[in-house]
């Protein structure tokens, strides 16, 4: 909101009525050593018209992707939005409607919902979705949880270097204090090789996660992977890159148990780097372990279409160490936004999606690897992304170099991987052009 509207004895009043005497004592249960403990040196308050001028001065400091060339990625891809996602994900009746904790929920939004569970079910395979959860890599987390409640293993969890670095410290803080271990495979060839895995995996494995693309943009051996996992006795769970399933093999078809996803790509903005949309998607022998809601669809007393929560494990039940989870609601607009802009696409306009980044990523790795100071760092199958190597090691100079020019270069992968601090992570969709990568391209030349 743009304005409060609370005076002084607006403040009072709602002291007085939660019973304390001023703002201090409101928060007198923070410890005195957490406190700020000094003034804050701020400038004379400003007027309203003064203060916008002031904001609005800041906010042009930032510079969008969409104003340049944007070759980021690992996670967040500047990919075009259809006007229609944001025309009907603004109206008034999504845009400010509550979550929908009870029963009795919106019929409208309820119906929303469905829509979304639908088609992720129908871009991933899976049998059933949920009704989104806040990111990928929490989704990622309760896929693992599912994986041991529905296993009964407790003892490890294997994932692959090669899934993206911040799912999988996640994934290590919530294990923290369950006393499972969590085993990393390195993947210094950019992939997981089935006898890595096979090494990995033991008779206490409660899953295996494995990322498709993978964090390096390579295309790992699903169907093998997934083959050792369940050998092992282990569920096999998998992180998409959902624009890339409108040409790669759905992850039904090669034995994921359950799949999880960041949504940005499909009809949302970067929005500096999240949280965006979890998505997660399993079989239907695991439907009682997802966590969150699950919205079905039935009829009225009267025979007419409606729809309702089917579940809701929820901490709100009060079931507290025998939750499902402890997720207590979901991304509602960013899902509402996902499923108008795989309704408006459909099967064609996400294949056509698809290829235009295959083959815009193909083209930008040979230019970028010709006469340059650049080399890829993987000789592996790759969807949009790739792995590229700086000759002289100074990627942060080329990333710099390449800002002042209107560039977002890629991704340093120096901070999660010390060995590929000469790397950086390029990434191309569909929005860039053959100038921008040829300018990309140019800068790697000149070094």
């Amino acid at each position: 909101m743009p304005y409060i509207p609370n005076t002084p004895q607006d403040q009072q009043a709602m002291l007085e009525a939660i019973g304390v005497g001023s703002i201090d004592e409101l928060f007198k249960t923070i410890p005195d050593e957490l406190r700020l403990g000094r003034e804050l040196n701020l400038p004379p308050a400003l007027g309203e018209l003064e203060l916008t001028s002031h904001m609005n001065a800041l906010g042009a400091a930032n510079t969008p992707a969409g104003q340049t060339a944007c070759f980021l990625g690992g996670g967040s891809y500047d990919h075009f939005i259809p006007a229609v996602v944001d025309m009907i994900s603004s109206r008034s009746e999504f845009y400010t409607a509550y979550t929908p904790y009870q029963p009795e929920a919106s019929q409208g939004t309820l119906q929303a919902i469905f829509e979304y569970q639908t088609l992720i079910t129908q871009l991933t395979g899976m049998d059933v979705s949920n009704a989104s959860l806040y990111d990928g890599a929490s989704a990622t987390v309760e896929a693992v949880l599912m994986a041991m409640a529905a296993t009964r293993r407790t003892g490890r969890v294997v994932a692959a270097g090669s899934v993206h670095p911040e799912y999988r410290q996640t994934v290590k803080t919530y294990l923290t204090n369950l006393g499972t271990e969590l085993v990393t495979v390195d993947t210094p060839k950019g992939t997981l090789s089935p006898e890595q895995l096979a090494a990995a995996v033991d008779g206490q494995t409660a899953c295996v996660i494995v990322q498709q693309p993978n964090f390096f943009g390579c295309l790992e051996e699903m169907a093998a992977l997934a083959q050792v996992a369940h050998d092992a006795g282990a569920l096999f769970v998998v992180a998409v890159y959902p624009t890339s399933l409108g040409l790669l093999a759905r992850p039904s078809t090669y034995g994921a148990d359950i799949v999880v996803a960041e949504g940005q790509a499909l009809g949302n903005p970067m929005n500096y780097g999240g949280p965006y949309l979890g998505i997660i998607a399993c079989r239907e022998q695991f439907v009682r372990r997802m966590p969150g809601r699950l919205v079905g669809q039935t009829v009225d007393r009267r025979g007419r279409r409606c729809w309702v929560l089917t579940l809701q494990t929820r901490e709100q039940h009060i079931r507290r160490q025998k939750a499902t989870s402890n997720i207590c609601t979901n991304q509602g607009l960013f899902a509402l936004r996902t499923a108008v802009y795989l309704a408006s696409m459909g099967p064609t306009g996400m294949r056509k999606v698809a290829e235009l980044c295959l083959q815009k990523a193909h083209y930008a790795a040979d230019r970028l690897t010709q006469g340059t100071g650049l080399k890829q760092a993987f000789d592996r199958p790759f969807f949009n992304e790739f792995v590229v190597r700086v000759a002289d090691g100074q990627v942060d100079a080329l990333v710099e170099k390449a800002r002042q020019e209107g560039i977002f270069a890629g991704v340093p992968l120096g901070r999660w991987y010390p060995d590929l601090a000469d790397c950086l992570l390029v990434a191309v969709t569909e929005k860039r052009t053959q100038a921008e990568i040829d300018r990309l391209a140019a800068l790697g030349a000149r070094g």
